[in-house]
């Protein structure tokens, strides 16, 4: 019997737009079974200094109800290796944007000895969920100051 492919990727999903669809739906294709870490608020204020727009119950709500994802789970810890050790993922899924990182040339090393590996997509650029809030941001910041 063949071995199920786990695979494993994460993200805020804040205001999800058709990169994040483009990462879950090629991650899919490359595994059986797909877990996506949806990162808690906390996680995000943690690292980010600030909150996401769409709450975390949200989110994740969202992100479960995609087809090409078989499971979401939350985030608490950006550490892979933690994550690694209760999934026990095959694949990590991330956009190339991390790629030859000290962190991630780290993480190749450490999941390579647990046979588990790292692959890269192809970063959709100029779509981001911070841009998009930077702009909200700027919109509501100008509408303020002119009442």
């Amino acid at each position: 019997m063949k071995k199920q492919i786990i695979g494993y990727t994460t993200g805020v999903f804040d205001l999800f737009h058709v990169g994040h669809l483009h990462i879950l739906q090629k991650a899919k294709e490359h595994c059986d079974y797909l877990i996506a870490g949806v990162s808690s608020d906390e996680l995000v204020m943690e690292y980010k200094n600030k909150l996401p727009i769409i709450p975390f119950k949200d989110r994740i709500k969202i992100i479960s109800s995609l087809a090409c994802v078989d499971e979401a789970v939350m985030q608490i810890d950006r550490d892979k290796m933690k994550q690694y050790k209760k999934i026990k993922f095959d694949i990590l899924f991330v956009g190339d944007d991390w790629k030859s990182s000290e962190a991630f040339n780290k993480l190749e090393k450490e999941l390579k000895a647990v046979n588990s590996k790292v692959k890269y997509f192809k970063y959709t650029k100029n779509i981001s969920s911070t841009k998009f809030t930077n702009l909200l941001q700027d919109i509501y910041d100008s509408e303020k100051s002119v009442n």
